[in-house]
C-alpha cells in the first residue's frame, strides 16, 4: 500500500474530528461567532475530505470531480473565517448586507471560475497527472483568478489577524490567553499552506487540510477550556473593568466566564490565574447564600453579608439572566453592590429609633403620672369645695362669691384633666375595647348622678327616659365618656333653668340614644364642621365654663370603635340634639 493511501485515510479521520467540532461549535449557536466557527468548520471538512479523495483516485476525471468538493470549502472557507473574526474582535458593525456583499464577490469568483475552467482555463491554465510517485497525483497550473483567490485571502488573513493582535494588547491579562489560542488557531491552515505554495513542504501531497484540525483543536481549547466566544468587546470590557460594583458573569452550566476587577477583592478566589472555568459550587464555597441566589434564578434581589478577615461588609446582590439579540438564555450574571455604610447608618436610625421610642414612652408613662397626680388632689379640692359651700350657707353669705368663683375653676380644670386624661389614652393604645352586654338605662343614670352637682348649680333638670329594658353591646368605660362627655356638653351650653333629656329609640338590632338641651344651640358655621375637626376649638359655656374641646372628639373614635354612628341637629338659640347609635347584640 502506498503512503498516499495512508494519508487519505488519516484525512478521512481528520474530516470525522473536524465535523464532531463542527457539532459542538453548533451547540453553542446562541452566539453569532459560533455560527461562523460552524461553517468555517464544515469548509474545511469539504476541503479534507474532497482532498483524501483526490490522492487516490485513478483519473483525471476523478481528480477533477473531487477538486469541485474541495472547492465548495475553499472558495468561502476564508470569508467564514474574516466574519468569524469580525464578531469576535467586536467589528461586527461592518458586516452590513452591502459590505458582506462586497467582500463575497472573489469566493462567488472562485467557485464559478473553478466549476467552470474547462471553459476559459482563466482558474487552471493546464491540469495534468504526474505518476512519478508511484500513484496519479493532479498537477496544476494557477491561472489568473486562482491568483486572486490567494491575494484575497491572504489579505483578509492579515487584517484579521491584526485585529485580534490589537484585541490582544488591549485586552485584561486573564483574557489574553483566550485570544492567543485564536490568532494560532486561525494561523494553521494559512500557515501550512503558505509554506506549501512556496516551496518550503518540498512534498507532492498538500498538508493543509491538516491545518483545519489544527484550529479545530485550538478553538475547541479555547471555547470549553477559556470560553474565549464568549469574550465581551473590547471597548466594554474597559468599562467593564472600571466598574466599582462586582459583577460575574456564568454560563447555563453554572461555569464562570468572566469578571471585572471589583470582584476580586470580594471573592479572593477570584485572583488565581486558572478561575476561568471554574464552577459556581467551587467559586462560592464558602459563601453559600450567593451559590444559593444564583441558583434561584431571575431578578432575584437580597442583601447579604460577607466576613473577609476581620472586616464585615454588606452588599446588594442582583441575579439576572443574560439573553442574546434573539432573547436566547446564555448565561447568569450576579451584581454587587457594595452597601456596607448604607446598612450601618440604617442600623444607626435603628438604634435612634429604639431610643426614641423608649424616650416617648418614658415620656408617655411620666405624663400619665402627673395628670393622675393633679388629677386626684383636684377631686379632693372639688369634695372640699362641696363641704366648704356647705359651711358658707350656715355662716352666711359673706366671701360667697370668691368661693364660687373658686368652686368654677377647680370644676373646669378638673374636667380638663378628666377630658386630657381619656384622649391621651386613646393616642396611646392605654384604653382596651372589652365590648359587652349593658343595661343603658343604669349606665345613663350613673353619669346623671355623677354631674347631678353641675346641673344643680345652674338649677338645670336633668332626666332620662331610657327604658329599664334596653340593652347595649359595647365597651362600658367608653360608653361612659360617650355619655359624660355629651351630658357635660349639654350642662355647660345650658343657661339657669334649663332642661337636657336622654332618650333612646331601638330599631332592629340598633339602639339609638340622644341628648337634647334647651341650650343656646350652635351657629352655623360650627355646625358645619364640629364633627369633622380632629381638635375642634373648645366655646366657653353659660357660666364661663372651659375645656380642651376633645370631648366630641373622643365620642366620635368612641362611637366608631363601637361600631356606631353619631350625628346632631342644631338649632341656634334653640337647643341641640345630639345623636348616637350603638349595636343591642354581637
Amino acid at each position: 500500500m502506498t503512503y498516499n493511501l495512508y494519508v487519505s485515510l488519516l484525512l478521512q479521520a481528520v474530516t470525522c474530528c473536524s465535523l464532531f467540532i463542527a457539532f459542538l461549535a453548533w451547540r453553542r449557536r446562541e452566539y453569532p461567532i459560533s455560527i461562523s466557527l460552524f461553517f468555517g468548520i464544515i469548509a474545511g471538512s469539504f476541503y479534507s475530505f474532497g482532498y483524501a479523495f483526490e490522492i487516490i483516485s485513478s483519473n483525471l476525471e476523478q481528480i477533477r470531480f473531487w477538486l469541485k468538493v474541495e472547492y465548495i470549502g475553499i472558495s468561502f472557507g476564508t470569508l467564514i473565517w474574516f466574519t468569524m473574526v469580525l464578531y469576535y474582535t467586536n467589528h461586527e458593525k461592518f458586516l452590513r448586507k452591502w459590505f458582506f456583499a462586497l467582500l463575497a464577490i472573489i469566493p462567488l469568483v472562485t467557485f464559478s471560475s473553478h466549476y467552470t475552467n474547462e471553459w476559459h482555463h482563466l482558474y487552471y491554465t493546464r491540469i495534468i497527472i504526474d505518476y512519478s510517485r508511484g500513484f496519479p497525483l493532479a498537477f496544476l497550473e494557477a491561472g489568473p483568478f486562482y491568483k486572486l483567490h490567494v491575494g484575497y485571502s491572504y489579505i483578509l488573513f492579515v487584517i484579521g489577524m491584526g485585529l485580534m493582535f490589537r484585541m490582544y494588547r488591549n485586552a485584561a491579562p486573564h483574557l489574553k490567553k483566550q485570544i492567543a489560542l485564536m490568532m494560532i488557531g486561525s494561523s494553521g491552515p494559512y500557515g501550512i499552506t503558505l509554506l506549501y505554495l512556496g516551496g518550503v513542504l518540498n512534498t507532492p501531497i498538500d498538508f493543509s487540510p491538516f491545518g483545519f484540525l489544527f484550529s479545530g483543536v485550538f478553538y475547541m481549547w479555547g471555547i470549553y477550556q477559556y470560553n474565549m466566544l464568549k469574550l465581551v468587546p473590547v471597548a466594554f470590557q474597559k468599562v467593564f473593568e472600571s466598574m466599582k460594583d462586582a459583577v460575574i458573569v456564568f454560563d447555563l452550566d453554572h461555569n464562570i466566564i468572566s469578571f471585572n476587577q471589583a470582584s476580586r477583592g470580594i471573592i479572593p478566589v477570584l485572583n488565581d490565574k486558572k478561575v476561568i472555568g471554574l464552577p459556581a459550587t467551587q467559586l462560592f464555597k464558602d459563601y453559600p447564600d450567593l451559590l444559593e441566589k444564583l441558583f434561584l434564578g431571575n431578578s432575584l434581589e437580597s442583601k447579604v453579608k460577607i466576613v473577609s478577615g476581620i472586616s464585615t461588609n454588606y452588599y446588594h446582590v442582583q441575579v439576572s439572566h443574560v439573553s442574546n439579540r434573539k432573547q436566547i438564555l446564555i448565561g447568569k450574571m450576579i451584581l454587587l453592590t457594595d452597601v456596607t455604610e448604607s446598612v450601618q447608618a440604617e442600623e444607626i436610625l435603628r438604634a435612634n429609633e429604639r431610643q426614641l421610642r423608649e424616650l416617648n414612652m418614658f415620656k408617655d408613662k411620666m405624663f400619665t403620672v402627673v395628670a393622675h397626680d393633679i388629677r386626684d388632689p383636684l377631686a379632693i379640692l372639688s369634695n372640699l369645695m362641696d363641704l366648704l359651700r356647705d359651711e358658707m350657707k350656715v355662716c352666711g353669705v359673706k366671701h360667697a362669691e370668691v368661693v364660687e368663683a373658686m368652686d368654677q375653676q377647680i370644676e373646669n380644670t378638673f374636667t380638663l384633666v378628666e377630658s386630657l386624661l381619656d384622649w391621651f389614652r386613646t393616642q396611646k393604645g392605654g384604653m382596651m375595647f372589652n365590648p359587652i352586654v349593658g343595661n343603658l338605662s343604669e349606665i345613663v343614670q350613673t353619669q346623671i348622678r355623677l354631674l347631678q352637682v353641675h346641673s344643680d348649680r345652674k338649677r338645670i333638670h336633668l332626666m332620662s327616659t331610657v327604658s329599664p329594658e334596653t340593652l347595649i353591646y359595647a365597651d362600658k368605660e367608653m360608653l361612659n365618656v360617650i355619655i359624660r362627655n355629651l351630658l357635660t356638653n349639654a350642662i355647660k351650653f345650658t343657661g339657669d333653668g334649663g332642661r337636657i333629656e336622654v332618650k333612646s329609640v331601638k330599631v332592629g338590632d340598633t339602639v339609638t340614644i340622644s341628648v337634647s338641651d334647651s341650650g343656646v344651640g350652635l351657629q352655623p358655621e360650627q355646625a358645619s364642621n364640629l364633627l369633622q375637626e380632629d381638635y375642634p376649638t373648645s366655646l366657653t359655656g353659660t357660666a364661663g365654663e372651659r375645656g380642651l374641646g376633645l370631648g366630641l372628639t373622643l365620642c366620635r373614635e368612641f362611637v366608631r370603635i363601637n361600631g356606631g354612628d353619631i350625628w346632631f341637629e342644631p338649632g341656634f338659640n334653640q337647643g341641640s340634639i345630639f345623636y348616637f347609635s350603638l349595636p343591642t347584640n354581637k
